[in-house]
C-alpha cells in the first residue's frame, strides 16, 4: 500500500464541455444524403397518404384561384361599371371560395396523423434499439442521451415533420393557384411578381445548410449545460470539498457562454430568414404599386391590379412567411434530430463468453486487484486515490474505514468497474476491469450501494432480482441466513405484492443484501449498505454474507464491521494502511483514534 491523497468522495465524471469540431464538407453531404433518404423512404412507403394530402391541397388551389380573380371581376365586370349587383356577386363567389377552405383544412388534418406518428412511433423504436444496443456493447457505457432521444426529440422531429408537411403543402399549391390567378389576369403581372419572388427564395434556400449548422450547435451546446448541470449536481459535495468551486465555475461559465454565442448565431440567420421574406413576398407589392402606371398603359385593368394585390398579399406573402419561417425552424430543427436519431447502429454485440478461467501461477487468483490506481474528480483536482495498491485474495472479508467523505465509495466504483481511474490497473479474478463487458462484470461482482432499489414486485422476485433462476430452496436458504423472516410476515409472504413507498430504508436494505446473498457473482461490494439497520441485523448481514462462497468487501457504517472482518483498510486522505485489526492498532494513528471513539460512544 503506498501513500494516497483523499477528497470528498462521490461521482466523478469527466466529459467535454468545448463544442464539437465543425463537420467538414464531405461529413455534412453525406449526412443529408443519409437524413434525405431516410424521409425519402418513408415517404415512399406512404403513397396512398401522399395522394390524398395532394388531393385536398389541389382543392385549396382552386380556393386561391378564385379569390383573387372574383376580386378582379368585381371591380372591372361590376363595381367600376356601374353594376355593383355583379360586382356583389363575384365578391359572393370569393366569400364562397373562403367558405370552402375549412372542408380542405379538415381534409389535410385528416391525413396528416397517418405520416406524423408513424414517424415518431419508427423513431422511437430506433431510439430504444441504440440504447439498448449501446449498453450491451462492450466498452460503450451507458447512453447518457437515450432518455433525451427517446422523449424530447422523437416530439421534436414529429412535430416539426408535421409542420414542414403542412407549410410545404400550402406554399406549394396556394402559390400554383396565385400564379395561374396572376396569368390569367395579365402575363405582366409575372415579370413583376417572379423576379422578387425567386430571388428570395434563392437567398432562403443558399442559407438553410449554415442555419442547420448553426442550430447543431445550438443543441449540442444545449446538451453540454444539460450535463455540466448534472455533474454539478451530483458532484457538489466532492466539488466544495476538494476546494474545486472556481474550476467548477469556470467550465460552467464556458458551457453557457456556448451556448449563448449558439443562439446568437442562430438568431442572426432568422435575420436573414426575415430579409428573405421581405424580398420575396413584400418587395412584389411594392413592385406591383411603383408599376401600376405601367400596368395601366399596357392595357391592365385597375381590378386586375387589385386582384394581383390580392393574391400577393392574402396569399403569397402568408404562405411564403409560413414556409420560411417553418423551413427556417423546425426544417433545421428536424434536420438535427433526424440525423442524431438515424445514425447507424453500433454493431451487434457477440453472445457475452463466460469468464476465461484466471490463469494459474501456484497460487490463487486474487478476487481483487488495483495496481497504482489513481482516481480525481476532473483535472487539477486533488485524487481521492492516489498509486493505491491493493489485493484482496479469494474468500477473504475486508472492511473499508476512514473519515466521511474520504474516498471509500469511490474505491468501490472503481473496484466495481462503474468509475474508469485516471491511471492505473484494476482486475477482477486475473481479468482487467477495462477490458470486460458489462454482462461479465454482472457475472463477476456485485455492488450493493447504501440507497437499496426496490421495485414493485413479489418480494421473492425482488430477492431474485440478481438471480432470477434462484430456485425455492435457495431463497428460503437466504431468507434464513439473514434472518429475514419479521419482514416476510410483516409484507405478508414471499408471493405477496410490496409497495416500495410501504418500506423502511432498513427494510430496503434488507432485500438488497438477501439479493446480494443469492447472487452467483464471486465478489460482492457493499457500499455502507447496512447503515439503516440496527447492530444486531448488521452484524447477522455481514455474518451471512461472509459465509456464503465468495469473496466480501464492506464499506463499514460503524467499526464493529471492521472487527469481524480478515484485514482493515483505512483511507484517511495522506496515507492509507491495510493489515488486520491489531496490527492496525499499532500502525495507524487514525485507525486507533476512530476506534477509540467508536469505544467511547458504545461505552
Amino acid at each position: 500500500m503506498t501513500p494516497g491523497t483523499g477528497r470528498a468522495e462521490g461521482p466523478a465524471t469527466t466529459e467535454a464541455t468545448d463544442p464539437p469540431a465543425p463537420a467538414t464538407a464531405s461529413g455534412e453531404t453525406d449526412t443529408a444524403r443519409r437524413v434525405t433518404a431516410s424521409l425519402r423512404s418513408f415517404l415512399l412507403r406512404r403513397k396512398g397518404v401522399l395522394a390524398k394530402l395532394a388531393a385536398w391541397s389541389a382543392a385549396e388551389s382552386a380556393q386561391t384561384f378564385l379569390g383573387g380573380y372574383c376580386v378582379a371581376r368585381s371591380l372591372d365586370d361590376g363595381f367600376l361599371r356601374g353594376a355593383p349587383s355583379t360586382g356583389l356577386l363575384w365578391l359572393a363567389g370569393a366569400a364562397v371560395a373562403v367558405l370552402l377552405g375549412a372542408p380542405v383544412v379538415r381534409g389535410v388534418f385528416a391525413q396528416l396523423p397517418h405520416l406524423t406518428e408513424p414517424l415518431r412511433d419508427q423513431l422511437v423504436r430506433g431510439s430504444v434499439v441504440r440504447a439498448l444496443r449501446t449498453a450491451t456493447t462492450a466498452g460503450a457505457g451507458a447512453d447518457a442521451t437515450a432518455v433525451s432521444r427517446l422523449t424530447s426529440q422523437t416530439e421534436i422531429a414529429r412535430d416539426s415533420f408535421a409542420g414542414l408537411v403542412l407549410a410545404t403543402r400550402s406554399f406549394v399549391f396556394v402559390a400554383a393557384g396565385a400564379l395561374a390567378g396572376l396569368l390569367s389576369l395579365a402575363p405582366q403581372f409575372l415579370l413583376v411578381v417572379l423576379p422578387p419572388l425567386v430571388l428570395g427564395l434563392a437567398l432562403f434556400t443558399a442559407s438553410l445548410r449554415p442555419m442547420a449548422r448553426a442550430q447543431h450547435r445550438y443543441l449540442d451546446a444545449d446538451e453540454v449545460v444539460g450535463r455540466r448541470a448534472e455533474i454539478t449536481r451530483t458532484a457538489l459535495r466532492d466539488t466544495v470539498a476538494c476546494g474545486a468551486q472556481e474550476a467548477t465555475a469556470a467550465r460552467n461559465r464556458r458551457a453557457v457562454d456556448e451556448a449563448a454565442a449558439a443562439q446568437r448565431a442562430l438568431a442572426r440567420w432568422a435575420a436573414v430568414r426575415t430579409f428573405s421574406v421581405a424580398t420575396a413576398g413584400q418587395l412584389p407589392v411594392l413592385l406591383l404599386l411603383a408599376t401600376a402606371p405601367w400596368l395601366l398603359r399596357q392595357g391592365v385593368t385597375a381590378g386586375a391590379v387589385v386582384g394581383a394585390l390580392t393574391y400577393v398579399l392574402q396569399s403569397l406573402l402568408p404562405a411564403l412567411h409560413t414556409l420560411m419561417t417553418v423551413l427556417g425552424a423546425a426544417g433545421a430543427r428536424l434536420f438535427v434530430v433526424l440525423d442524431r436519431l438515424t445514425r447507424p447502429l453500433p454493431a451487434t454485440p457477440p453472445p457475452a463468453a463466460a469468464p476465461p478461467a484466471p490463469r494459474r501461477t501456484g497460487r490463487a487468483t486474487a478476487a481483487l486487484e488495483l495496481r497504482r490506481v489513481r482516481a480525481a474528480y476532473g483535472p487539477g483536482a486533488r485524487p481521492v486515490l492516489d498509486a493505491l495498491e491493493l489485493t484482496v485474495e479469494q474468500g477473504e472479508h475486508l472492511a473499508v474505514v476512514g473519515p466521511s467523505g474520504i474516498g471509500k465509495s469511490t474505491l468501490l466504483h472503481v473496484a466495481a468497474g462503474m468509475l474508469a481511474p485516471d491511471q492505473g490497473d484494476v482486475r477482477l479474478f486475473g481479468r482487467a476491469v477495462a477490458a470486460c463487458p458489462p454482462p461479465e462484470l454482472t457475472a463477476l461482482r456485485v455492488l450493493i450501494p447504501q440507497e437499496a432499489y426496490v421495485f414493485t414486485g413479489t418480494l421473492r422476485d425482488n430477492l431474485r432480482y440478481l438471480r432470477p433462476d434462484a430456485g425455492r430452496a435457495a431463497v428460503d436458504g437466504a431468507v434464513d441466513a439473514l434472518a429475514l423472516e419479521p419482514l416476510v410476515d410483516r409484507v405478508g409472504g414471499l408471493d405477496r405484492t410490496l409497495t416500495p413507498d410501504a418500506l423502511s430504508l432498513g427494510e430496503r436494505q434488507l432485500i438488497a443484501l438477501g439479493r446480494a446473498h443469492l447472487a452467483a457473482a464471486p465478489l460482492l461490494l457493499l457500499d455502507e449498505a447496512t447503515c439503516h439497520l440496527d447492530p444486531v441485523a448488521e452484524a447477522t448481514a455481514e455474518h451471512a454474507l461472509s459465509a456464503r462462497p465468495g469473496t466480501l468487501v464492506v464499506v463499514a457504517h460503524r467499526l464493529s464491521s471492521a472487527l469481524r472482518a480478515d484485514r482493515v483498510l483505512v483511507l484517511d486522505g495522506t496515507r492509507a494502511a491495510y493489515g488486520t485489526h491489531e496490527e492496525l492498532l499499532v500502525r495507524s494513528a487514525l485507525y486507533r483514534d476512530l476506534v477509540g471513539h467508536w469505544s467511547e460512544v458504545q461505552g
